[in-house]
C-alpha cells in the first residue's frame, strides 16, 4: 500500500506517456508527412556527404548526435538531430526540407524515460518501475487465494453495485487481466535500465550478451572533413552488406560512433551494429545478427516487445490498452485507500 502511494503518480505518468508513444510511428506519418517525405523522383540518394555538408552550412555550430536514413523508402528525408534541433534534408538533392525543435512526441519520450529531470529522473523512473513490478506480483499473490473459489464472480465488474464496489472491481479485475502483459512490458523496460536484468536474461538462456568482433576488412578511409568521414563510414558498410530498411548513425557520449542497419524481419529484429572511434573512423567492433546467440536475440527483440511492435498493430493496441489500465491502477488504488481511511473506526464492546 505505501509503495503504491509513494510511486503512484510516477507510474501514472510513465503509463500514459507509454500509451501515447506506442503509436509514435503512426502519429508522425499522419501529422508530419510534409517534412518526412518528398515527392518521388527517378533519382538515387545523393549521398551522405552532400547532406552533411548542407547541414554544416545551415547550422555551422550544430553538433550531430543522430543521423537517420530510410533506404526502404527512397523519398524519405534524411534526418539529422542535434538534440536541440532536428533537420530534414531532401535525399535527391540534399536541400533542407524542414528545420525545427524536437516535436511533442520527443517530449513524451523524455517524460517516459526521465520525467524531464535528466539522470535524477531516470533514477526515479527505473526504481518506480521496479516497485510497480513488485506490486503486480504481490497483487496477484493476494488476489488468487481469496478469489479462486469465486473465480467466476471475481473476473467480472459489478457495474450495478455501489461506486466504492465498482472502483474496487476496476482495480482488481482490470489489474488481473492486464497483470501478465504489464509484467512483460515493465521487465522489458527495465532491460534498458539495469545490467542486472540483462545478466538475468543471460543466466536463463545460458548465453552471454556479445560485445561484437573486429572485422579487419571494414576499415573506412579517414578524412578530417566530417561530411566525408561519415560518408566513408556509411558507404564502407553499405558496400559490404545487403541494403537495409533503415540506417541510424549516432554519436555516443563514450566517443564511439554507432552505425546500425536494420533489415526486414518478422519476429526478432535483424540488425547489424558497427562501432567506430569517432575521432579517427577506426572500426572497434561489429555485432552481426547472423552471430546472435539467445541473449543477443532477446536484446534485439526487447524494444519491439516493450513498445508492442512485435506482433504488429494488434499487439500495439493490446500494449496501449494495458498501459491505460496501468495508469488507472494508482488512481483506483488511491480511491480504495482513501475510502478505507475515511471509514469510521468501529466502537469497542
Amino acid at each position: 500500500m505505501w509503495l503504491g502511494l509513494s510511486t503512484g503518480l510516477i507510474v501514472f505518468v510513465i503509463s500514459i506517456t507509454g500509451c501515447i508513444y506506442v503509436f509514435e510511428e503512426e502519429i508522425r506519418n499522419s501529422t508530419q508527412t510534409e517534412h518526412l517525405y518528398v515527392p518521388v523522383q527517378k533519382k538515387t540518394f545523393i549521398g551522405l556527404a552532400k547532406v552533411i555538408s548542407n547541414f554544416e552550412h545551415v547550422a555551422p555550430k550544430g553538433k550531430i548526435t543522430l543521423i537517420r536514413i530510410t533506404e526502404e523508402k527512397p523519398n524519405a528525408t534524411v534526418e539529422i538531430n542535434t538534440g536541440k534541433k532536428v533537420y530534414y534534408f531532401n535525399p535527391y538533392n540534399g536541400s533542407l526540407v524542414y528545420e525545427g525543435k524536437p516535436d511533442w512526441l520527443d517530449t513524451v519520450q523524455e517524460i517516459h524515460t526521465s520525467l524531464l529531470l535528466g539522470e535524477s529522473g531516470k533514477f526515479i523512473q527505473r526504481w518506480s518501475v521496479v516497485i510497480f513490478v513488485l506490486m503486480l506480483i504481490t497483487g496477484l499473490i493476494l488476489w488468487f487465494p481469496n478469489q479462486m473459489r469465486l473465480l467466476r464472480q471475481s473476473v467480472n465488474i459489478k457495474w450495478k453495485a455501489s461506486a466504492k464496489r465498482v472502483n474496487y472491481d476496476l482495480h482488481n479485475v482490470l489489474g488481473f487481466y492486464a497483470s501478465g502483459i504489464l509484467i512483460v512490458i515493465a521487465l522489458s523496460g527495465l532491460f534498458f535500465a539495469f545490467k542486472e536484468v540483462k545478466l538475468a536474461a543471460s543466466f536463463f538462456t545460458g548465453t552471454k550478451l556479445s560485445e561484437g568482433r573486429n572485422i579487419e576488412s571494414l576499415q573506412p578511409l579517414f578524412n578530417k572533413k566530417l561530411a566525408i568521414r561519415y560518408d566513408n563510414v556509411y558507404q564502407t558498410i553499405l558496400d559490404q552488406y545487403d541494403k537495409p530498411n533503415s540506417t541510424s548513425i549516432s554519436i555516443r557520449k563514450t566517443g564511439e560512433l554507432r552505425l546500425r542497419m536494420v533489415y526486414p524481419y518478422k519476429w526478432t529484429r535483424k540488425q547489424n551494429t558497427f562501432f567506430f572511434d569517432d575521432s579517427n573512423s577506426q572500426l572497434l567492433r561489429a555485432k552481426l545478427y547472423k552471430d546472435f546467440n539467445a541473449a543477443d536475440f532477446i536484446e534485439a527483440t526487447n524494444y519491439d516487445l516493450h513498445t508492442g511492435k512485435l506482433f504488429g498493430l494488434f499487439s500495439k493496441v493490446i500494449a496501449c490498452m494495458a498501459s491505460l489500465i496501468a495508469a488507472s491502477l494508482p488512481v483506483t488504488g488511491f480511491m480504495i485507500w482513501w475510502n478505507k481511511r475515511r471509514k469510521p473506526a468501529s466502537k469497542s464492546l
